[in-house]
C-alpha cells in the first residue's frame, strides 16, 4: 500500500538548514492553530518507529472516553505480546496489567509488549486488525501519508509516516483527549519495583515542556516529538531521523526556541520542501460502530452566494480546523470569510472542540475551495 513511497527513503538528504546537525525532517508548529512556523522535508516519508505509539494511545483514549475501557480494568498478556521484541516490560504470557499502567508503560517506557497488549485487547485479539484501524483513523484525522503495520513501530518496510503527519496526530491527541495529555509529561514511572525514565530529556531540560514521545530503530534513527507552553502559547516540535539522542534533543530545543521567537516577533513561516500542517479533524466515529453524540449543534451559516456564485449544493464540505475555544473558531471564521469570500459555520465537536466548516457543497466545489485555502495558507481538508 505504501511501498510506492519507499523510493523516497534512500535519497533522503540530511538536513542542516538551521542547526548544522544531521537529521531527516523537522517541524515546529502552533498547537492551537495548527500553523507551521518552520519545517524541513515535513512531507517526506520516514519510518516513525515508536512515535507510532501516539496513535496506539490515541485509540486507547478513545476507548476510555466511550466506556469500552476503564483505567482500572485489567488486560491479559498474550503469548504474542510476551514475545514482542525489546524495549518491553517483560510481562509473562497470561499475566495481567491495569489499563492505566499500560498507558504509562507505553508513554514513558515505550514498551512494545504493552503496546501489543493494548492493540489485541482493543481490536479482537489481533494486532493486524488494530493496525488497519490505526491507518483508517489516521486518514479520518487528516494524515495523508501514513500507513501503520503494527502498534509499536517495530521495523516494517510499509510502516511509514511524515513529520507533518506525526505533528497532526500529536495535536489530535492534545485537542481530542486533553484529559489524558498528562501521561505524556511523566518523567519517570515505577512498576513492580523497577523505575523507568522517560527518554524525552526535554521534560527535564526545557522550561514548559509537557510531552511527548521518542522513537528509535536502526532504520528510523532517533526521532522525537516535544511540546512546550510559554506565555499562553503551546508549540510542538518534531524531529525525525537524527543521528543520535543528543542531536534530536538539541534540534527540538532549537525548534521550540525558534518557534516562540517567531510568534513573539510575528515572523512569517519558513518552509523547505514541505506544506502546512492542518488542524486535525474530529473523527466521526468512536470506532465501535457507534457515532459520537454531538449535543446542541449550532445553526449553520448560509454560504454567501453573492460572493460564491459557483457554490453548487451537495454532500461534501470543507473543514478549516477544530479549535479549543469558540473565540479561536470565530477568528478562523472571519479569516476564511476575509480571505476566501465564504461564510463558514462553527459546529461543536467531542472533546469540547469547535469546528469551522463550509457544508453542503459539491465535491468539485469543495476541492476547489480547499485548493484556494491551501494557496492562501489556510489549513483545510474536504469531508463527505
Amino acid at each position: 500500500m505504501m511501498k510506492k513511497l519507499l523510493f523516497i527513503l534512500p535519497v533522503l538528504f540530511m538536513c542542516n538548514f538551521a542547526y548544522g546537525a544531521s537529521y531527516r525532517a523537522a517541524l515546529v508548529a502552533d498547537m492551537e492553530s495548527g500553523r507551521v512556523l518552520y519545517s524541513e522535508n515535513a512531507n517526506v516519508a520516514n519510518y516513525p518507529a515508536s512515535l507510532t505509539k501516539i496513535m496506539t494511545l490515541y485509540l486507547t483514549f478513545n476507548a476510555l472516553e466511550h466506556g469500552r475501557l476503564h483505567l482500572d480494568d485489567y488486560l491479559i498478556v498474550s503469548n504474542a505480546a510476551a514475545n514482542a521484541e525489546p524495549v518491553k516490560l517483560g510481562l509473562p504470557a497470561g499475566s495481567k496489567i491495569k489499563v492505566e499502567d499500560a498507558i504509562k508503560a507505553v508513554a514513558v517506557h515505550s514498551a512494545n509488549d504493552v503496546a501489543r497488549v493494548l492493540a489485541e485487547n482493543l481490536k479482537g485479539g489481533k494486532e493486524g486488525n488494530f493496525a488497519s484501524l490505526m491507518t483508517q483513523v489516521a486518514t479520518e484525522i487528516g494524515l495523508s501519508n501514513t500507513n501503520f503495520e503494527n502498534s509499536s513501530g517495530l521495523p516494517d518496510d510499509d510502516h511509514l509516516s511524515t513529520a507533518r503527519d506525526i505533528a497532526l496526530l500529536s495535536v489530535a491527541v492534545y485537542k481530542h483527549f486533553p484529559q489524558y495529555w498528562k501521561y505524556f509529561g511523566i518523567k519517570s514511572w515505577t512498576y513492580n519495583g523497577q523505575t523507568y525514565t522517560n527518554g524525552n530529556r526535554l521534560l527535564s531540560s526545557y522550561p514548559g515542556c509537557d510531552g511527548m514521545k521518542t522513537g528509535f530503530t536502526n532504520k528510523s534513527k532517533y526521532s522525537l516529538v516535544a511540546t512546550a507552553s510559554r506565555d499562553g502559547r503551546h508549540l510542538i516540535a518534531v524531529v525525525l531521523g537524527a543521528d543520535d539522542k543528543d542531536i534530536r534533543a538539541s534540534v527540538a530545543t532549537s525548534l521550540l526556541n525558534r518557534g516562540f521567537k517567531m510568534l513573539e516577533n510575528g515572523t512569517e513561516p519558513v518552509v523547505f520542501n514541505s506544506a502546512p500542517t492542518p488542524t486535525p479533524a474530529v473523527p466521526k466515529q468512536n470506532y465501535n460502530a457507534t457515532p459520537i453524540n454531538e449535543n446542541n449543534p449550532l445553526a449553520k451559516y448560509t454560504i454567501n452566494q453573492s460572493k460564491n456564485n459557483n457554490m453548487a449544493s451537495g454532500a461534501s464540505g470543507v473543514q478549516f480546523g477544530a479549535f479549543s475555544s469558540r473565540d479561536a473558531a470565530l477568528r478562523q471564521v472571519k479569516n476564511v470569510e476575509h480571505t476566501l469570500g465564504v461564510h463558514a459555520s462553527i459546529e461543536p465537536a467531542s472533546g469540547g472542540l469547535f469546528r469551522v466548516r463550509v457544508n453542503n457543497i459539491s465535491e468539485s466545489v469543495a476541492q476547489s475551495l480547499r485548493n484556494s485555502a491551501t494557496a492562501a495558507g489556510i489549513d483545510s481538508f474536504v469531508f463527505h
